[in-house]
This record gives C-alpha cells, sequence and structure tokens, in this order.
C-alpha cells in the first residue's frame, strides 16, 4: 500500500483498514509459526502497512489538536 493511498483514506477507513492488517498479521505469524507460510517477506510487508497506517492516524490527531488549540 503506498503513502498517497493511506493518506486520502478519512478516519474511518483508516481504522478499519488497521483492525484488517491486525488479523492478517495474525494470521501470517499463525502460519509462519505452523510452517505453512509460503511468502515471509509478506510479513515485513503487512508491518510496514500497520506502520504507515499508524504514522497518517497521529498526524491527522496532531493536525486537528493544532486546529482547535
Amino acid at each position: 500500500m503506498k503513502m498517497e493511498q493511506v493518506r486520502e483514506m478519512n478516519d474511518t477507513e483508516l481504522r478499519e483498514e488497521l483492525l484488517k492488517m491486525k488479523n492478517e498479521l495474525f494470521n501470517l505469524r499463525f502460519q509462519h509459526v505452523t510452517g505453512q507460510l509460503e511468502n515471509p517477506m509478506r510479513m515485513k510487508d503487512v508491518k510496514r502497512d500497520i506502520a504507515r497506517i499508524k504514522t497518517v492516524i497521529r498526524e491527522k490527531e496532531i493536525a486537528s489538536a493544532t486546529a482547535i488549540g
């Protein structure tokens, strides 16, 4: 997922995507432990996507806090 795509999402979409990514990471970790994971690099990609989403959520929180105060 590209950063531009993440920045275009609204708060609800970001939170839904974050939940989806966390679930996917859980499933990937489970597959890794059981030896069924075909592409271990997918875990790295999902972790990066989670970090991107969290970064944008935090940026929006800061922007709204500075706009109010």
